[in-house]
């Protein structure tokens, strides 16, 4: 097959960046359960994240896109049509159920004793095979059950430092998640339901010899340029064995191409289904769009990335003492047209029904007051929120 050599601008490419997230213009008018669907089958994951100051990350992130739509068509989709499930993605996630067959390789994998927990772990489930028998039965007789719901009956606690210290049940529930054995099956609040997997999803594929080859494709799909070690941290993180054989294998075969960013190091890729994509940027036929970004959001998750394409730094300041940090608790970066030029503490005041922005750090380039504050309007109203209240922006 024939090998493109593409060169791209770093505008070009932060716009090919954009449009591979969905965050070009327009949005949808109204989405619907089958827009969300293929919109995270695309995207390949939504991660979860407990912070609700303004909204939860997988919420934040459908809203970036699709602009204010019914929450409960998510549940819909994970709950009852179960088109999608939670799992391991790059972090604990959402995804589509019709990507079954990427993550079998993990869950054999930690049946198999391997894992992210490693030694401790499988020292520990060795020792608490009665806990873990107890859950399992417990499930099949009365399931889908809370945690709180299960009998603790572990003979050696699970130690940490940290939040997860003593909590026995949950520790268990999670290694057999992560095994594919249990799944959650629903939520109250953020309290999880589990069930048995078998009860919940479809058998368990075979995983096709070029797994890693259309992992990779979908990766660089929802990226829309990247380099080997973009991919590598993307949609499956870290679960692609013999990676730069599979990227060689699909430039062969004319479903990726080489390409070079300006000023930016290594070898990038671009698909060959987003050739004409590319097109239309370098012609200029491009849009896009002022909103705001969960500080999980899939088009910043990669920190490195999003340096070296928007020039942009910034890390999550939840952790860090508040006279240490520089943007703010809960910061959404601001994304307008094809530029991240703020960073916005943001928070929903519940009792007054208010948006606040409590600081901006903006980027020289501050985008006109008009389609900021219009974004923030949306975001109030999706938020539950009457009003703005931006005295920092004025």
């Amino acid at each position: 097959m024939t090998q493109l050599a593409i060169q791209l601008s770093r505008r070009d490419a932060r716009r090919l960046a954009i449009s591979a997230q969905r965050l070009d213009a327009p949005r949808p008018k109204r989405a619907d359960a089958a827009m969300i669907l293929e919109l995270v089958q695309h995207l390949g994951s939504l991660q979860l994240d407990p912070t609700a100051v303004v909204a939860r990350n997988q919420l934040l992130v459908l809203w970036s896109r699709l602009g204010n739509y019914d929450r409960r068509l998510l549940d819909q989709l994970l709950w009852k049509d179960r088109t999608l499930f939670e799992y391991w993605a790059h972090m604990a996630s959402i995804v589509p159920t019709s990507d079954l067959e990427f993550h079998v390789p993990m869950m054999r994998s930690r049946r198999e004793g391997g894992g992210i927990w490693g030694e401790q772990r499988r020292k520990w489930l060795e020792d608490n095979a009665q806990l873990r028998e107890n859950i399992l039965t417990q499930l099949r007789r009365s399931g889908p059950l809370p945690a709180a719901k299960i009998e603790d009956v572990s003979v050696r606690p699970w130690r940490s430092t940290g939040w997860t210290n003593g909590r026995n049940v949950d520790r268990m529930l999670s290694a057999l998640w992560l095994d594919g054995v249990v799944m959650v099956a629903g939520r109250t609040g953020t309290a999880r339901i589990w069930d048995l997997a078998e009860r919940w999803l479809p058998s368990l594929p075979e995983p096709g010899e070029d797994l890693v080859d259309r992992a990779a494709e979908r990766a660089l799909r929802a990226l829309g340029v990247a380099t080997a070690k973009q991919i590598t941290a993307h949609f499956i993180r870290y679960r692609y064995p013999g990676l730069e054989a599979a990227l060689s294998r699909l430039v062969a075969a004319g479903r990726m191409h080489p390409a070079t960013v300006e000023g930016a190091k290594g070898q990038w890729y671009v698909h060959e289904l987003d050739l004409d994509l590319v097109e239309r940027i370098q012609t200029g036929d491009w849009k896009g769009r002022t909103t705001l970004l969960s500080p999980f959001d899939n088009l910043i998750a990669d920190r490195e990335r999003t340096r070296v394409l928007f020039d942009f730094e910034f890390t999550l300041e939840i952790y860090v003492p508040p006279a240490k940090r520089r943007w703010g608790y809960f910061v959404m970066p601001v994304l307008h047209g094809d530029r991240l030029v703020d960073r916005l503490d943001l928070a929903v005041d519940r009792k007054r029904r208010v948006l606040e922005v409590k600081r901006s750090t903006p980027e020289p380039d501050l985008p006109r007051r008009g389609p900021l504050l219009q974004a923030l309007n949306e975001l109030a109203a999706f938020a539950g929120a009457d009003k703005v209240e931006a005295a920092v922006l004025l």
